[in-house]
């Protein structure tokens, strides 16, 4: 494909990403993930990972996109932002919950945003082939995000960007068009510890690694089981996810109130109270929770967070 194609062909698919409300759009070569992936098999190894076995599964396939797509040549990375100016609530009786899971579930809002994006992108080029993901495939994205140069992986593991933060939710299309790369991030981080200092669980064991089994995000959405008491004694009332290594990251001062309408916090999900998650139905929680993100939990998983809270409260 000449140069002159390229950049027209990369130039039109990022001004059709930015049309839907994207953003941010970067490309990246479909190439393997050499460091990135020998950083994630010594995480696996000291299993940080806790009981997310579907880390360990296909790891040729999150390395390397060419194994998901053998013709692939370029992935689009995106970037969405999901910010809203509430405050998390400091009143005692009620649970916290991320701010990402205050509005609608973001995997149906970007799979629905990119599934419009591969419709662009076959409209301009009729012959393209496509694999599409948020957060549920095999893929890497927050390296990939990294590569294409929406931002830099920061010491809290999550991606931030230099223009809206770290409040943004991520996905990628694998494509075998051959499109213009972009710098990859650099990391501005420094000398800056604000979010391994503040987590209450010690989660963040050394910059940039994470170990899951003390991470309070992971504890209350994707753990099963009983949560320890002496990791229930730190939690500060986060009964959903945790923002707190965001929330004190200065790149955060720079946060924008998204436009996206779905992000915007619905009335049940930012201050619930912490007795009435442990009495609610399934059916009151399937009402509530409807495309939401904290349906993952399940009932008895948000119930059994909201109990841990006030058991270790009162003993």
């Amino acid at each position: 494909m000449e140069d002159d194609v390229r950049y027209r062909l990369t130039n039109l698919i990022k001004e059709k990403t930015l049309e839907l409300g994207f953003a941010k759009v970067g490309i990246a070569r479909a190439a393997e993930l050499t460091q990135e992936g020998k950083r994630l098999q010594e995480w696996l190894r000291r299993n940080y990972h806790a009981t997310m076995e579907w880390m360990e599964r296909n790891a040729e396939r999150r390395i390397d996109p060419r194994a998901i797509l053998p013709e692939a040549r370029s992935v689009i990375c995106v970037a969405m932002n999901y910010y809203t100016p509430l405050q998390h609530s400091r009143d005692s009786e009620r649970g916290k919950i991320s701010r990402y899971a205050w509005g609608d579930d973001y995997h149906i809002v970007l799979a629905e945003r990119l599934a419009l994006l591969v419709e662009c992108i076959k409209q301009i080029a009729p012959d393209a082939l496509t694999k599409a993901y948020v957060d549920t495939g095999p893929v890497m994205e927050k390296a990939w995000a990294a590569r294409a140069g929406l931002g830099w992986i920061g010491k809290h593991t999550n991606l931030i960007t230099r223009d809206v933060g770290s409040w943004v939710f991520l996905g990628e299309v694998i494509t075998n068009l051959d499109l213009v790369p972009d710098e990859p991030g650099v990391d501005h981080c420094g000398t800056c510890r604000a979010c391994i200092d503040a987590c209450p669980t010690h989660a963040i064991v050394e910059p940039y690694v994470l170990d899951s089994t003390k991470c309070i995000s992971y504890l209350t959405i994707e753990h099963r089981g009983e949560i320890p008491d002496e990791l229930a004694t730190k939690f500060e009332n986060w009964v959903y996810g945790c923002d707190i290594c965001q929330d004190v990251c200065p790149w955060n001062s720079f946060q924008q109130p998204s436009k996206e309408q779905a992000f915007q916090p619905r009335a049940h999900n930012v201050a619930p109270r912490l007795e009435e998650l442990t009495q609610l139905t399934v059916d009151e929680f399937r009402e509530r929770y409807h495309r939401s993100p904290i349906k993952r939990t399940k009932r008895e998983g948000l119930a059994r967070n909201a109990d841990a809270i006030l058991r270790n409260r009162s003993s």
